[in-house]
């Protein structure tokens, strides 16, 4: 009987894979990579056609001599590494390292299945193929290109900023796409307008319906000034209040398609506020395989690096069967979802969904960790939501006049779930009056008052992790891959910040991002860098050469770093200063950055050489002792607020204290979103956080 060898990337898939084959194969894990260009140079031979360079990964020696070993045994060897173009270049990799197209009495072929359940994982051995060098050049070029960028210009601002910095193809972008950002509110000029509204009473007595000013027969008239709004005022003096208009309707709210690596994160963010980076971990975990209560170790969603919204049909059947089982013929969709277009769109495979519909969170909640299991919560409502019927409501506008001019009013109530028995992508309100449903026509209503207010229109947000996800994908910058890395790095090399989820631009970022402007254009151009994407896709396709790509790009890269080296003066950047004082000699220390992020140093080094942990202040003081609240984190990385007077006061709270002592017991009360709750449990007493909007 023959004798047959898996290799997939992760260790976490080898006991979920093994258990779905037969005793006579072997799984076994390459951990990732296994060679990549050498991190001491570039590793491209500019002169000899830009050939790469591959030298095995450190650490990566006693893995490929375990899985020689592995493959002298088998008469089959298996490259099963992920769905992609990383996957690809991983497999041809591992083919190279082990020598396997050098060995002629065995048979080697690459597999690739988008979820890991056995009717997958067994159909892909039914359809082996060969290494697709398309994809493997494609992400070969991409890698290139990445470390062309990096190596030539991140010297050049360790140089002449300060050491650790770096740049690349898609993170300067990136920190350009949120400086530019930044500009654009602080040359925001506010205009101001007013708003008008009149209280009508229909002779009920009840409560008022409250009518927005609209404008006259001429259509919408915005109040730009006080002199607009004073005119409208005294237009509408002695003037009686009629119903002219009436409107009953339906407005329907479609279902959301299924999730892309993209929208995951986006979604995952705003509602569950988690990083790009913890979403693409947790989703990593689910896909990989979690133990399950009662089924043992299996992957319960689909690969997660994906910006298709396809569903295979025995997935979307599945899925119309249970919702028809569950809620009823009723909610089930006639059609399915559509696919998003566009050039930008990659359909290699599947969109981001349970790998089974009837293994509802419920089922799985006891056997996942809190995140994973509202990730999974989160994914598990989208894709059963995209196979369900639009949500309808009931609508009812009303055109009020009053003189020349004309206010509105307007309800909805919702008449049919749908989808939105199982997911709310926004917290939608209805905002429905039974006496506005009542209204007809040449009715007379009452003024009881007429209420105006002035406003000044918003700057552009701030962008956040979710909104530059968004608009980086808009863009065609990048890929769903490297949204996370990029985010993270941007962050970690400290060009940005992150406060209430809205990212900052640091000093720092504003000067490496002026520099790269400045002297490397094309490189945070986002249309180049567009471009660049799209060729790459080209590659993968087959259509575009990959050298060709390199070829017409490292010249002009190389001629722009050498005249920068010329040209560009060094740049000073200050430490900032914190109001913590060197308790050695006197001085203000300043924060500095490690390998496990903030600390604070004296600013006398080398003469002082005093450090001390930097401790982020909450900005309120211990209810036990005092002293400053400080923010802390567990050995797991787990944020809790403790006091700075540790360990001689053992105040810690999970939670954010507030300044508000409770009215009750006159214990201490923590934030909860736009809630102040007494953290005595015995009192429990809640009132509303005047602090939140």
């Amino acid at each position: 009987m023959a004798n047959y060898l898996v290799i997939v990337e992760s260790p976490a898939k080898v006991k979920t894979i093994k258990k779905f084959l037969g005793s006579n194969y072997e799984v076994d894990a390459s951990g990732g990579h296994v060679r990549d260009l050498p991190k001491s140079s570039m590793g491209i031979d500019v002169e000899n056609d830009y050939e790469p360079k591959y030298i095995t990964i450190r650490g990566k020696g006693d893995v490929l001599a375990r899985l020689r070993k592995e493959v002298k045994k088998a008469d089959v060897i298996y490259l099963a590494t992920d769905p992609d173009r990383e996957g690809e270049a991983i497999s041809w990799h591992l083919m190279k390292a082990l020598k396997l197209d050098e060995i002629k009495d065995k048979k080697i072929y690459r597999i690739s299945f988008n979820e890991i359940t056995k009717n997958a994982v067994k159909a892909s051995l039914k359809a082996p193929r060969k290494i697709d060098m398309n994809l493997v050049d494609a992400q070969q070029t991409r890698r290139i290109l990445d470390r062309m960028v990096g190596y030539s210009i991140s010297p050049l601002l360790w140089a002449k900023v300060k050491r650790g910095l770096s740049a690349g193809r898609v993170q300067s972008v990136a920190l350009r796409m949120i400086c530019d950002r930044e500009e654009e509110i602080s040359r925001f000029i506010p205009e101001e307008y007013w708003e008008l509204e009149a209280d009508l009473l229909d002779g009920s007595g009840k409560k008022p319906l409250t009518a927005k000013f609209y404008g006259n027969s001429g259509g919408k008239l915005p109040l730009h000034s006080r002199q607009e709004l004073d005119a409208v005022l005294a237009g509408l003096e002695n003037q009686r209040y009629f119903v002219e208009e009436v409107n009953r309707g339906e407005r329907f709210r479609k279902a959301p398609v299924p999730f892309t690596t993209s929208t995951l994160q986006q979604e995952a963010s705003k509602v569950l506020n988690f990083s790009t980076q913890k979403t693409m971990r947790l989703a990593q975990q689910l896909y990989e395989g979690v133990e399950i209560k009662g089924k043992g170790t299996i992957g319960i969603i689909t690969y997660l690096r994906t910006d298709s919204t396809r569903i295979a049909d025995e997935a979307d059947l599945a899925a119309r069967n249970y919702i028809e089982s569950v809620y009823g013929a009723a909610y089930v969709t006639k059609g399915g979802s559509k696919s998003s277009g566009g050039a930008k769109i990659q359909d290699a495979h599947e969109a981001i969904r349970p790998t089974d519909i009837s293994l509802t969170p419920a089922q799985v909640k006891d056997s996942l960790s809190r995140d994973q299991f509202r990730l999974y919560q989160l994914i598990w409502r989208r894709f059963a939501a995209s196979r369900m019927k639009p949500a309808v409501y009931g609508t009812v506008s009303v055109k009020i006049k009053a003189g020349e001019y004309d206010f509105t009013l307007s309800a909805s109530r919702l008449t049919f779930d749908g989808f939105m028995s199982v997911y709310v992508e926004e917290e939608e309100k209805e905002n429905g009056s039974a006496a506005l449903e009542k209204l007809t026509e040449g009715t007379e209503l009452k003024l009881a008052d007429l209420r105006h207010s002035q406003h000044f229109t918003q700057p552009p947000a701030h962008y956040t992790e979710a909104s530059l996800v968004k608009a980086l994908e808009e863009q065609g910058i990048g890929r769903p891959s490297t949204y996370a890395p990029t985010i993270t790095t941007i962050l970690s090399r400290r060009y940005v910040t992150k406060e209430n989820k809205n990212l900052y631009v640091t000093e720092l970022g504003e000067v490496v991002n002026r520099i790269m402007k400045e002297n490397f254009p094309s490189i945070v151009d986002m249309q180049f860098t567009a471009n660049l994407e799209l060729l790459l896709d080209g590659i993968g396709d087959g259509n575009v050469e990959w050298k060709q790509i390199v070829r017409n790009f490292y010249p002009d890269l190389e001629q722009a770093v050498k005249q920068a080296q010329k040209e560009l003066e060094s740049v000073k950047i200050a430490d900032e200063v914190s109001d913590e004082v060197c308790e050695v000699c006197g001085r203000n220390m300043v924060i500095k950055y490690g390998p496990h992020g903030k600390f604070l140093a004296c600013p006398g080094f080398p003469e002082c050489k005093n450090t001390k942990p930097y401790l982020e202040k909450a900005g309120v003081t211990c209810p036990k002792c005092g002293g400053q609240i400080v923010i802390k984190k567990t050995r797991k990385g787990r944020r809790f607020y403790g006091c700075e007077n540790s360990p001689q006061c053992d105040f810690m709270s999970w939670q954010k204290p507030s300044s508000v002592t409770c009215p009750e017991c006159g214990s201490y009360m923590v934030e909860r979103g736009n809630r102040l709750v007494c953290a005595n449990e015995k009192c429990g007493h809640v009132m509303k956080n005047v602090n939140t909007k």
